[in-house]
C-alpha cells in the first residue's frame, strides 16, 4: 500500500461547488482518503480510516457521499467479485492515468496496470469504433478487469501440483 502525497484536492472541491454541492468535512475526508491511497477501498475501509480522525462522521454519511460522488463521476465504483464494492477517484480527475485491473481469485489482490500492450490498445480502439457505429453510442470510458492468479498464488499452486 503506497501513500501518495496528500494535498487539498482543489480541483475536486471546485467540481463539487460547480455542481451546487458544499464541500463538507465528510466529503473532503473521503476525497482525501481515496486520493492518498493506491488501493481500492470499500465503504467500510473508508469509514475505518475516517472514523479515527472524525468520529462524528457515520457510516451512512460515507455511503451516501460515495453514492453522490459516483453519480457525479468523481469516484468510480468497482466490483471485483468478492461481494464488496470498492471505490477509486475516477479517471481524468487526478494525475493517475487510465488503467485496467488484474484481480487474483485466490488472494483477492488487485493490480492496476497502465502499460497496455500494443494489441490491447488496437483491439480497444477497434471495439469502441465498432460499437459506436453499430449502436450509435458515444463511448466515454470503459472498465476492464482480468481475473486469474497473481504470480505468488500461481507459483504456490504450481508447487502443490508437484
Amino acid at each position: 500500500m503506497q501513500k501518495k502525497h496528500s494535498k487539498n484536492h482543489p480541483e475536486l472541491h471546485t467540481f463539487l461547488r460547480g455542481h451546487g454541492y458544499r464541500v463538507t468535512t465528510g466529503r473532503k475526508a473521503i476525497l482525501t482518503v481515496l486520493s492518498d491511497i493506491d488501493i481500492h477501498l470499500s465503504a467500510d475501509d473508508i469509514y475505518q480510516k475516517i472514523h479515527k480522525r472524525y468520529p462524528y462522521i457515520g457510516f451512512t454519511t460515507i455511503y451516501r457521499t460515495l453514492e453522490l460522488l459516483e453519480r457525479m463521476g468523481i469516484v468510480s465504483k468497482l466490483d471485483f467479485g468478492d461481494g464488496r464494492a470498492r471505490y477509486e477517484i475516477a479517471d481524468g480527475l487526478t494525475k493517475k492515468p487510465h488503467h485496467h485491473h488484474l484481480v487474483c481469485l485466490h488472494c483477492r489482490r488487485v493490480i492496476d496496470y497502465t502499460d497496455f500492450i500494443k494489441e490491447e490498445l488496437e483491439f480497444l480502439k477497434r471495439a469502441e469504433k465498432g460499437l459506436t457505429e453499430k449502436y450509435n453510442f458515444a463511448i466515454e470510458s470503459h472498465v476492464i478487469q482480468f481475473y486469474g492468479a497473481c504470480e505468488q498464488c500461481f507459483q504456490r499452486n504450481e508447487k502443490h501440483k508437484e
